[in-house]
């Protein structure tokens, strides 16, 4: 399928610019070059967009979490977001036009969780501190002047797969939905490695399969990734028991050229299957990443604006 060319233009790019330096091997290095590479990416708040700090207690510590008001919105709706990365690198400043574009699309606040990193802290503290951040924000809705009755929450990639933890957790343990609606793109959602989306882009371009399997095995370890298919934990294989209470709403967002096309594809279908309503969007032409792209191609903008309508167009029906 055809990428569009100002994505291939800004791979071009990239590895023009880092060619000849050596490929970061450990976490560290990979979350240096992956700010460097975000910062590329960057454009100006949207007009009128306030942008405030705070601070999530967790057992160990707190999560920084930056807050994205968009101007003119009375009662804003809240989203809380979870950025990519693959459980590894990434924060709220990588995603900070992400998430800055995603409240002024939806007219919503965005609040946007600093989670704690693999391999430092491997599974189950990623995705505990997703949970703890769902359960506080949502606790926290009337003195952050949002409104009271409505939480959604979202992500890219490692971030998707997040979110939809969280967003099941949390529901399950309430008489009625907490959550009411889940925005997921491109998501991680199976350490399954062999679909066919990982078959015909294994070599990218952007994430390759092998370095989906790096950050699986941080995350999880060698062996739980081994298992694959065959994981019976639902914080890692998503689709591995019957989920008790579902968002009542989902938006499901795929790059038709990414390795993890299926995993999103596949998650979707369990959704239909579970009797949860699930907007589906197959982006063609975009690879892995395009959210953080909006800034470098018009079409992985409008891919991302068109998500955003759909995502605002079910939360009267929830």
């Amino acid at each position: 399928m055809a990428i569009d060319p100002q994505i291939l233009a800004y791979y071009r790019r990239m590895a023009d610019q880092f060619a000849g330096l050596p490929v970061p091997i450990d976490a560290p290095a990979r979350r240096e070059r992956f700010e460097e590479l975000a910062a590329q990416s960057v454009l100006p708040n949207p007009e009128g967009m306030v942008v405030e700090n705070l601070a999530i207690p967790v057992p160990d510590g707190k999560l920084p979490v930056r807050l994205f008001r968009p101007a003119g919105v009375d009662s804003p709706r809240l989203i809380v977001y979870f950025h990519g990365g693959g459980w590894v690198v990434g924060s709220p400043q990588t995603h900070h036009t992400v998430a800055a574009l995603l409240a002024a699309d939806t007219g919503c606040v965005v609040a946007s969780v600093d989670y704690r990193l693999a391999p430092e802290f491997a599974f189950p503290t990623p995705c505990n501190d997703a949970i703890a951040a769902v359960r506080w924000l949502a606790d926290a809705r009337g003195q952050l002047g949002v409104a009271p009755g409505f939480l959604a929450v979202a992500g890219d990639s490692a971030g998707g797969h997040l979110a939809a933890i969280a967003a099941r957790d949390v529901n399950a343990k309430s008489d009625t939905p907490v959550v009411n609606a889940q925005l997921l793109i491109y998501p991680v959602t199976a350490p399954v490695l062999t679909t066919e989306s990982y078959r015909a882009f294994a070599d990218g371009p952007g994430l390759t399969r092998d370095e989906m399997a790096w950050f699986w095995t941080q995350f999880i370890g060698a062996d739980e990734l081994a298992r694959g298919a065959d994981q019976t934990d639902a914080r890692i294989h998503l689709m591995a028991d019957v989920p008790t209470q579902l968002p009542p709403a989902s938006v499901v967002l795929v790059a038709a050229n990414d390795v993890l096309r299926d995993d999103g594809l596949a998650y979707a279908d369990f959704l239909v299957r579970h009797d949860a309503p699930v907007i589906t969007i197959e982006a063609s032409g975009m690879t892995h990443g395009f959210a953080r792209l909006q800034p470098d191609a018009p079409r992985a903008r409008e891919w991302m604006r068109r998500a955003a309508d759909a995502f605002v167009s079910i939360f009267d029906d929830v």
